[in-house]
């Protein structure tokens, strides 16, 4: 039986595979759990972003929360590294934030942070799940009358996060012309005001959610917009979130986009030459492009490398103490800011960076070359993915490819954690070449295991 958990929480379609009686037995389970053992009235904070599923979740979600005896603190729309913050500032006992981050706006997910802002080790979601399972053989443990939980919201939240970004990374961004995507999620509502606070001039895209729109060509994952956005307004910098504000990327003042590895060599860098990198150290994962690779071994930075995935990149900071660290995909981790990763501070990070050394983007681009990669997905229905991975015939052809590559080149097929595919990723010196490649594995994976 597949994990009720994946790498970000519990994910699925909204009202088909994420139900309202499953997020209802998410809150009493995960309320049991994280807050069961305490001696005071338990507290656990709940946000959500711009879904049209959010309102029903949240309502049932919730429900679950109360029916375990524990009060629910409503947050309202709000990035999800601002639920981990406040988490910790209000001293709840737990977090919970309804969203499905960059997915299209039919899913939706619920994750858990403890009480210090984190999200859960596999252990305390099985255990979660475990309960869920048998939530039946509880009904007759719930609480009775005053022992009930209630429902508070917390109508200073979005400010309190906003107001400790400005604290943690205060940087004068007078006479910057800044371009925002906010991806109609949950920083739509406040990234462009913090971004003027701090002295830009700001212009706008994705900031009128519906419901519907989140992450709809726009966003981290549709930077078309942006680009454009930046030459027509003639802007120093573009900063894309996605759809619950825990990563960003970026378009440089020419219009081209510039990925999480190449900011994070930037910041790297930065914290480097300032004595802020411990032990000049930076984590990533292994889908990190290669010229990261031949950059911080020219500036003296030592990589560390972990499975794909923010979680994994943090138990592995978490572990040893490094101070930076993330994915390609924008998720950066500020470990002495922040508990997760969260897409506005890293974008004043990273413009931070900039200040110190007098570059634009553009310029402090070049510090890494980025080498082609190629990163297509097959659609595999989730119990498929264990047998394709698996398959003599995928591997031998992993196998066949990387040979042609004669050690310039590297294929990575890895299931997806959070969607029904498959994603398979090939980097090397020709793009046509790797192109081809990763046709051919996808429609090898499609042919066999396919929706």
């Amino acid at each position: 039986m597949s994990r009720l958990f994946g790498t970000d929480g519990v994910r699925g379609i909204a009202n088909k595979e994420l139900t309202p009686d499953l997020a209802f037995k998410l809150g009493w389970a995960g309320a049991k759990v994280l807050a069961g053992e305490t001696l005071h009235k338990p507290v656990i904070l709940v946000g959500l972003d711009t879904r049209i599923s959010c309102d029903m979740l949240e309502a049932a979600l919730v429900a679950g929360i109360c029916s375990a005896g524990a009060d629910a603190w409503i947050c309202g729309v709000i990035p999800t590294p601002g639920v981990a913050y406040l988490t910790r500032k209000y001293r709840c006992d737990a977090g919970v934030m309804i969203s499905a981050s960059h997915n299209a706006y039919e899913y939706n997910g619920i994750k858990f942070f403890s009480n210090n802002g984190y999200k859960l080790p596999d252990d305390t979601e099985d255990h979660i799940a475990d309960l869920v399972a048998k939530y039946a053989e509880h009904s007759d443990a719930r609480p009775l009358g005053g022992h009930l939980g209630r429902r508070i919201v917390k109508t200073m939240a979005s400010h309190d996060y906003t107001e400790y970004i400005k604290r943690r990374m205060a940087v004068d961004l007078s006479g910057v012309k800044i371009a925002l995507d906010c991806a109609n999620g949950a920083c739509a509502h406040i990234a462009p005001d913090l971004f003027s606070d701090l002295g830009a001039e700001v212009v706008a895209i994705g900031v009128e959610p519906n419901g519907i729109n989140i992450n709809k060509a726009c966003g981290s994952t549709h930077l078309d917009g942006l680009r454009q956005l930046v030459r027509r307004e003639g802007c120093q910098i573009g900063i894309a979130f996605d759809g619950d504000a825990d990563r960003m990327l970026a378009i440089d003042e020419h219009g081209e986009p510039v990925d999480g590895d190449v900011i994070m060599a930037i910041v790297a860098l930065d914290m480097k030459e300032n004595h802020q990198l411990r032990d000049d150290t930076l984590v990533v994962t292994v889908m990190s492009n290669l010229g990261l690779d031949i950059m911080a071994a020219e500036k003296g930075i030592k990589l560390v490398k972990t499975k794909v995935g923010d979680r994994y990149v943090l138990e592995e900071m978490l572990r040893t103490g490094y101070s930076l660290g993330g994915e390609q995909s924008g998720h950066i981790i500020l470990l002495e800011h922040s508990t997760t990763g969260d897409g506005m501070m890293s974008a004043l990070r990273l413009l931070h960076a900039l200040s110190d050394r007098h570059e634009s983007l553009g310029q402090a681009r070049q510090i890494m070359e980025v080498l082609p990669q190629i990163l297509k997905s097959a659609k595999i229905p989730n119990e498929k993915k264990t047998r394709a991975m698996e398959d003599p015939d995928v591997l031998a052809a992993c196998e066949r490819m990387e040979l042609e590559l004669h050690g310039k080149g590297r294929i990575l097929v890895r299931a997806s954690g959070t969607e029904p595919i498959i994603r398979v990723m090939i980097e090397g010196q020709h793009i046509d070449e790797i192109t081809r490649m990763a046709d051919q594995l996808v429609t090898l994976i499609v042919s066999r295991y396919g929706i």
